[in-house]
Parts: C-alpha cells; structure tokens; sequence
C-alpha cells in the first residue's frame, strides 16, 4: 500500500490523480513530482515499486509543505487577518464570503442554513 505523507493513496488510480489525494498537491505537482522521480504519469499507484515511492517520498519531503504543516500555515494566516482586523480578518470572524461576492441571494455554503426571521404584524385599529 502506497502510504506518503501520513496518506495512503488509493491503489487502482493512475498515479497523477493519486498523488492528488495528498493536501497540498494538485495535479501540476504531481505531475511535476512524477516526471522528476523518472515515473510515468499514467502508471497505477499500485504498480509503483519501493524505489519509486522512496524517490516520491523524498521529492515531496524536500520540495513541498503538505499536509498538518500546510494547514497549520493556512490557519495562521487566517488568524492573523482576523487579529489584525482588516476587511478579509473581519469577513471570516462573520462567517460571509472574502472575495466580493454578493450575499442577498447567494453565499448559502459560507452563511449556513436559513435563519428565517418573522415578519412584523400589522397592529389591529
């Protein structure tokens, strides 16, 4: 089994779209991890051999932050924005979207499910 990362990539993919399955990786990478590695891009993860996956391992190990590393950065970065109160820190201390989309009718992923707020009645004469 295939295991890179703390991830064990699934076996009957072609071995660009496995390496994907690592945070951090997308398919550019990949490809640019395969090709240093000298390994076919369509090769079966699980036709991989044990050098191959130790040249893999290395590639990512010296190249790329993946994984707890990279989330961990994320969320300090997020955590500084927030601290440091400007508009994209304040956006995500509110839960609405960062990059300008409109919130009257759409952003549903970001806001959450509906919170229906009751009409005022009408006073009686």
């Amino acid at each position: 089994m295939a295991r890179i990362a703390g991830i064990d990539l699934p076996r009957n993919k072609r071995g660009e779209i496995g390496l994907t399955y690592i945070f951090g990786i997308g398919r550019k990478s990949a490809q640019d991890i395969l090709t240093e590695a000298g390994i076919d891009w369509n090769t079966k993860v699980q036709d991989w051999n044990d050098d191959q996956l130790g040249a893999i391992r290395t590639i990512i190990d010296q190249r790329f932050k993946v994984e707890g590393a990279l989330r961990s950065e994320v969320q300090l970065n997020i955590k500084r924005l927030m601290d440091i109160g400007c508009y994209r820190g304040v956006r995500h201390r509110k839960g609405l979207p960062l990059r300008g989309q409109r919130t009257k009718n759409n952003s549903r992923t970001r806001k959450g499910k509906r919170k229906t707020v009751a009409g005022k009645k009408k006073a009686t004469r």
